[in-house]
């Protein structure tokens, strides 16, 4: 391998190699790997609601949701924000998830293993159920 350029005017050279010797692409690595597939948020149906166990040094039950992606059909754990959403979302219904948005792309706070949160269900954010705002539809 050659010898990196030195000097004041090298920047740009220097630059250039970064960028090839750079891993190939991480959006496509992460558009390979991503249920989502590279989407911020994606249309899933309710399989189950489940309860994880936090991590240590907490103790709780979080109330999470075992999905299924509308799109490709994969099978993801979403967390359900808020008190009392369990009780909103029921198996069957179609709901949107999105990224919990922790430190690269990973899962957040004390929820091991989960990377995605609930935020509509039937087309009705889950925010305004939770407040009182909106009623339930019924399908």
């Amino acid at each position: 391998m050659a010898k990196k350029p030195t000097g004041l005017g090298s920047a740009k050279k220097l630059k250039k190699r970064r960028k090839q010797f750079r891993l190939v692409s991480r959006t496509k690595m992460k558009k390979k790997v991503d249920p989502l597939a590279g989407s911020s948020q994606a249309k899933a149906i309710v399989l189950e609601k489940i309860q994880v166990e936090a991590k240590q040094p907490n103790s709780a039950m979080r109330k999470c949701a075992r999905v299924q992606l509308v799109k490709n059909g994969k099978q993801i754990t979403a967390f359900m924000p808020g008190d009392g959403a369990q009780k909103l979302i029921n198996e069957h219904d179609e709901v949107i998830v999105e990224s919990i948005g922790g430190k690269m792309g990973r899962a957040k706070g004390d929820i091991p293993g989960v990377r995605w949160r609930v935020i509509k269900v039937n087309d009705q954010s889950l925010n305004a159920l939770l407040r009182g705002k909106l009623e339930k539809a019924r399908r």
